[in-house]
């Protein structure tokens, strides 16, 4: 029997610990200390394991995490959780205001709400009477995945609403869209206690955000410091709202957390100037933006203008550009990769550039390197492609001082000290040793990869230890490995070397065109390793094809044909082929007849993250049904399959009439879907 004294501390805590949470991590302004909150959930706690009956749904304790989830379940959400289009110049956002106040005079009145465009995951709130009761990713728009669980150790979510007695009252059912981020900061702070363990540290926020709420095991997730900003109203069973603005000003006051740069604007022009504003502010905000959000505020004019495809037209993303800045040539690093290509890279003083801590960055080749007479101590200019690939532009010339080292090209690799290549008319230097060491972690790591043979944990860190150790000359000799072998590397017990050497077993059943790719071939990749499969059937056959049969199929020239006839001339693929037979892994398809396969001749293009398939399965089922996977969007291009936050390349299939698709249709397409 609980008592009277002890139902109404439990309630009095959980009042307070949510009122403590909400003035700590949404309004930064706390009103006690660390300490102090510790120890009143602590008294909760306590409290509720004494009286289980105490326990409430939105209690604070709930944001510990603890319990592993087997998989996320697939949930619908109750209307489309729209894409935006995108808008990359002060032109481009006037020719889109353009573009609906031809469909509406009523626009050219209209005010517009300008919102920073946060860099996180989409996620879908649903509370029922206050409570907190669901909460899904975006996933395709229609459906997303259960995440509840990981949602409740956000701790700027309230779980229950409204937060402060301010006589608001809440809707009996409502769904708010919103944003899940990690403020840089806490990004940074992550990286440097990571890299103090000796782990490996994160790439960027929006990644980090992602992937947090998206672990099984709810307490890595509580562990992460994510945040949230809500901004949308999906439904609600309570008074419609007339003013985007309004809707912010309500998600506020129940107590949603909501980004604070938000501007009402009465005009075009002044929207424009707004995003000029922000623009030049992004480097003080707490978090990463990529861009705004332009929203026309009546909504009910908004409704009226209607979608076109996935986007909304009463709504705009402007994009920001990638990000640039100056730092210090440190030296010229040299990679030596799986084919023997010898790449230089530079090593930075250590620059914030576009959502992520910069140390090295491409320069290209040596001919860049000659060309933009790049030294050593060098002041240089850095830019982040697509705020994800960092490359040197050029060096800033006018801040030399002198100290600055011409750079030489070597004439030995950096790993095996053998003379390196030079082949005429190709801007490519290699290595000539076959048996290079560097080559070899290489080619493990390629032969292991998920579009290759995708044997887990079979990293770039194991095929240094298996290389060092003398274990394997090739590829083949993997699956020669023992037990034993693997106990004696640094790191392996017996339950982790019987899980590699299961997932080498595995990877015997890889179809095909899989293994074709793993065995890196020069100018073959999936799409090739594909069409091979397709067209011989075995290993057999493709490898004593002619020159001229290969370039007889469609988009093999004669570079790719006569590379892939050299490659199966060498006597030392020759002896790895003869391990990967004697093996088993050696697998035999019938030759496809093209005529009756469901996607021959269509090209695709795949974008964004999908829901429940892998990016490499996903291209993978398209090959094998006769179709073909480019990485750019033309006018050739039959169907963009559209997943999760997919990017520009959304943009261009529309600029083009490209059909665009989901995962669901892919699968429609493939002859798996309803």
């Amino acid at each position: 029997m609980v008592s009277r004294e002890a139902r109404s501390r439990a309630k009095e805590l959980r009042e307070q610990l949510n009122l403590h949470n909400y003035r700590y991590h949404v309004l930064d302004d706390p009103l006690v200390s660390d300490s102090e909150y510790d120890q009143l959930l602590q008294e909760l706690r306590d409290l509720e394991q004494q009286y289980p009956e105490l326990e409430t749904e939105d209690s604070p304790t709930h944001r510990v995490g603890g319990g592993i989830s087997e998989r996320f379940v697939r949930v619908p959400h109750p209307g489309p959780i729209l894409s935006l289009s995108n808008a990359f110049s002060e032109d481009d956002v006037r020719a889109w205001y353009e573009r609906i106040a031809r469909l509406d005079a009523r626009v050219e009145e209209a005010a517009f709400v300008v919102e920073p465009k946060l860099d996180g995951l989409t996620v879908v709130l649903h509370y029922e009477r206050g409570l907190f009761t669901l909460g899904a990713t975006r996933g395709d728009g229609q459906n997303g995945e259960d995440v509840t669980a990981n949602l409740r150790t956000v701790r700027t979510l309230p779980l229950r609403v409204p937060l402060k007695a301010n006589g608001k009252k809440v809707p009996a059912s409502l769904v708010v869209r919103g944003e899940a981020i990690i403020f840089k900061k806490d990004f940074a702070e992550m990286n440097r206690k990571a890299e103090a363990e000796g782990a490996k540290t994160y790439v960027n926020p929006r990644n980090t955000a992602a992937g947090s709420l998206r672990q099984l095991d709810t307490s890595l997730t509580a562990t992460r410091p994510i945040r949230l900003f809500c901004y949308s109203i999906i439904e609600s069973s309570g008074a419609p709202l007339k003013r985007q603005w309004q809707v912010l000003e309500q998600l506020k006051d129940l107590g949603f957390p909501v980004e604070e740069h938000g501007r009402i604007c009465k005009s075009i022009d002044e929207v424009i100037a707004t995003i000029d504003q922000l623009a030049n502010k992004r480097e003080s905000f707490d978090y990463e933006i990529d861009g705004m959000v332009i929203k026309v505020d009546d909504l009910e004019l908004a409704q009226s203008l209607g979608v076109v495809g996935k986007d909304p037209r009463a709504a705009i993303a402007f994009k920001l550009p990638a990000e640039e800045r100056t730092t210090q040539l440190l030296d010229i690093g040299l990679n030596v990769g799986r084919t023997g290509v010898i790449t230089p890279y530079a090593i930075l003083e250590p620059v914030y550039v576009g959502g992520a801590t910069i140390k090295q960055a491409t320069l290209h080749n040596f001919d860049f390197i000659k060309e933009k007479d790049i030294r050593i101590g060098d002041r240089v200019l850095i830019k982040r492609s697509g705020d994800v690939i960092p490359y040197v532009i050029g060096p800033i010339a006018d801040s030399r001082t002198g100290k600055e080292k011409p750079y030489k090209m070597p004439k030995k690799c950096p790993d095996c000290g053998e003379p390196i290549r030079v082949i005429e008319g190709e801007v490519a230097v290699y290595c000539t040793n076959a048996s290079c060491p560097a080559q070899l972690v290489r080619n493990l790591e390629h032969f292991a990869s998920r579009p290759a043979m995708d044997i887990e944990g079979l990293g770039i860190k194991i095929a240094e230890l298996l290389v060092e150790g003398k274990l394997v000359e090739d590829v083949g000799d993997i699956y020669r490995l023992t037990k034993d072998d693997l106990l004696g590397l640094e790191g392996f017990a017996d339950k982790k070397a019987e899980k590699l050497l299961d997932a080498i077993e595995t990877s015997k059943a890889q179809p095909l065109n899989r293994l074709i790719n793993a065995l890196g071939i020069r100018g073959v990749g999936e799409t090739v390793a594909g069409d091979f499969a397709r067209q011989f059937g075995n290993l057999d056959a493709l490898s004593s094809a002619k020159a001229t049969e290969l370039e007889a199929m469609e988009g093999i020239g004669p570079n790719i044909a006569s590379g892939v006839v050299d490659w199966f001339a060498q006597s030392r693929n020759k002896k790895l082929l003869a391990k990967l037979k004697k093996a088993g892994t050696w697998p035999i398809e019938e030759p496809a007849n093209q005529g009756e396969q469901l996607l021959s001749g269509q090209i695709f293009v795949l974008t964004g993250t999908l829901l429940t398939m892998k990016r490499g399965d996903a291209k993978a089922q398209i090959v094998a049904a006769g179709g073909k996977v480019t990485g750019s969007v033309s006018g050739k291009t039959n169907y963009l399959v559209a997943g999760e936050n997919a990017g520009s390349k959304l943009a261009k299939a529309q600029d083009l009439g490209v059909e665009i698709i989901d995962e669901a249709g892919l699968l429609k397409l493939l002859g798996a879907g309803a």
